[in-house]
């Protein structure tokens, strides 16, 4: 079966949303226990995340409606993947900070 520019797109549209939920809360867990100055600077960059998470959705979500499709799903694929990393390079940093 070939790939289809709406395949990529259909799967980064949920999964953004739901990356942008998760870094709400991570931030709201982060105000609520009061870690100090580092932990701040991590929220603010997940704050921030949030954003290019929504980037994403939205991207993904014109690549949908409009043709064509395939720049606006890679603008999509790129905010997403770059998303992902700051996600991940918060976490280490916050898991680090708490050792």
């Amino acid at each position: 079966m070939p790939h289809t520019s709406r395949d990529l797109a259909g799967h980064i549209l949920p999964t953004s949303a739901t990356m942008v939920g998760v870094c709400m809360t991570v931030v709201s867990i982060i105000q609520l226990l009061h870690l100090g100055h580092f932990a701040t600077l991590v929220d603010r960059f997940l704050a921030l995340d949030s954003l290019l998470f929504l980037l994403s959705a939205l991207l993904s979500y014109l690549s949908l409606r409009r043709r064509p499709a395939a720049a606006l799903e890679a603008r999509a694929d790129l905010a997403f993947m770059t998303g992902l990393t700051i996600m991940a390079l918060c976490s280490v940093a916050l898991a680090f900070s708490l050792i």
